[in-house]
């Protein structure tokens, strides 16, 4: 199977630039994964669409300001740091620019209260690196971080984003992401509210969105992409609320794709339940694969060629989701993380 199986054409101008005023004013479009059949409603749609006792799965991680501007200690030149994993002690996997000057030893400072120190140099030229600053002044790190970093929008946000909260979801809760599991954006405190009451449970993962989820599949054959891995947690309460409502013949309707990533990867040897766990997933989904975790996927639109599509297209076909985006375009739908959503159930 080629990349170029997964391209499609798309106008610049439908790349969603800024988010709605309302975060559920949206569009919905819904895909059969049946007959490939195509809907166009509304994003508060979801609630006259989802029946009780299905169960709605959500990724509570939250974006950091993971973007740093600062000075090198040995001169006046400007670096960048991208924050992308945790290695824990103030241990930090980091994309650095301009990556020439980051050698080991290497030390910058930001704000005059963080400076880093360059410990290593890891596979595809990311820095391992230790930060130090006074915490009975600063406090814990993820405060310094709301004082000195950026909210990292993907590339092709060219906008600059009026209310960082906008690219958080209203569940966010547990610190970790460099990008936003932004299927979840849709999603208002009313609306997660009338959905509970009509009787769906709502269970949460996390899974902490890396810088990956925009690297460009470079391979012909898609096969031979190497995937980039993420961090998860699926707790046992919340893996028993899911496999509860299976139990009872609910459906289970993942919420973005990171949602998918960790169930799939969370699955018992005979794949009927769903086993606690933790850890870091490299899992490929595409075109081929059989779903064990879930039976449909509220998203966005994704970019032509990425993993992301064909994720999809695995969930469903990759006609049919070529088809529907087709759809989308020529319905002008918003595209991408600021842009509509899709149900593919």
């Amino acid at each position: 199977m080629k990349k170029s199986d997964f391209y499609y054409e798309l106008p610049k101008e439908l790349i969603a630039q800024i988010p709605l005023e309302n975060r559920d004013g949206s569009r919905l479009l819904t895909l059969s994964r049946a007959d490939g059949s195509v809907e166009h409603k509304k994003f508060t749609d979801i609630l006259d669409i989802l029946n009780p006792e299905d169960c709605l799965v959500i990724n509570n991680t939250k974006v950091i300001p993971a973007r740093l501007m600062g000075r090198r200690t040995d001169g006046d030149g400007e670096i960048e740091f991208l924050l992308l994993n945790n290695k824990g002690d103030n241990i930090w996997e980091v994309l650095v620019n301009p990556g020439k000057w980051a050698k080991v030893g290497h030390k910058a400072i930001f704000g005059n209260i963080l400076q880093a120190e360059v410990l290593d140099i890891v596979e595809g030229g990311n820095r391992l690196v230790k930060f130090e600053y006074d915490e009975s002044k600063h406090g814990i790190f993820e405060e310094v971080l709301d004082k000195l970093g950026e909210m990292p929008l993907p590339p092709y946000i060219t906008e600059k984003l009026a209310d960082a909260n906008r690219y958080q979801t209203v569940y966010a809760k547990e610190a970790g992401s460099a990008a936003a599991p932004t299927a979840g954006l849709h999603f208002t405190e009313e609306l997660l509210e009338q959905i509970r009451a009509k009787g769906v449970s709502i269970a949460h993962v996390t899974l902490h969105v890396g810088l990956g989820t925009f690297r460009p599949v470079k391979t012909d054959n898609i096969q031979d992409h190497e995937m980039h891995s993420e961090f998860y947690v699926l707790e046992p309460s919340q893996a028993d609320i899911i496999n509860t409502a299976r139990d009872k013949g609910g459906r289970v309707i993942a919420v973005g794709t990171t949602s998918v990533r960790t169930l799939e990867s969370c699955v018992n040897d005979n794949g009927v339940l769903l086993v606690p766990n933790s850890g870091y997933t490299g899992i490929f989904i595409y075109p081929g694969h059989i779903f064990k975790a879930i039976d449909g996927l509220i998203t966005n639109f994704h970019l032509p060629e990425s993993t992301l599509v064909m994720l999809v297209s695995a969930l469903s076909t990759r006609e049919y989701i070529l088809a529907a985006y087709a759809a989308a375009v020529e319905e002008r739908y918003r595209f991408f993380s600021f842009g509509d959503a899709m149900l593919i159930m």
